[in-house]
């Protein structure tokens, strides 16, 4: 399958954009598609070679699972290059396009067993989730 490239302009500063992605206690917050979901608990060892943990579950407890991976590649302010445990690549790309305007790009590969429509808007979900904490807060 094809990489999906999914992308949002938020209105505040690369740097604090990139702080609001990279810390667990702002992940936490933000990781999840719709309200029906939370991101209980993250964790990760933000370096290369590094792991990361983001819990997800619904509120309702019906489902949850583990979204967890490796850093590949950190380029701070910039870029985030990481592999998920089933090998799929993902790339965030942060553009500051003025000093209060930042473009975060994700660009992932699908997973093969799940329509790409569905990962798209899931994803986007969160990225969307993403752009009105860092707004707001």
């Amino acid at each position: 399958m094809s990489p999906i490239t999914i992308d949002i302009t938020i209105l505040k500063s690369v740097d604090k954009v990139w702080d609001y992605f990279t810390k667990p206690e702002h992940i936490t917050e933000w990781n999840f598609a719709t309200d029906e979901w939370v991101c209980p608990a993250a964790k990760n060892n933000f370096e290369v070679g590094g792991a990361f943990d983001y819990r997800m579950e619904a509120k309702d407890g019906s489902f949850g699972f583990d979204y967890t991976g490796v850093f590949d590649e950190i380029v701070p302010l910039k870029k985030i290059n990481y592999h998920l445990d089933d090998g799929r690549q993902v790339e965030v790309i942060f553009e500051s396009l003025d000093p209060d305007m930042t473009k975060v790009t994700e660009i992932f590969e699908p997973d093969p067993e799940q329509p790409p429509q569905m990962q798209r808007e899931g994803w986007y979900g969160i990225l969307n989730n993403f752009h009105k904490y860092v707004e707001n807060n």
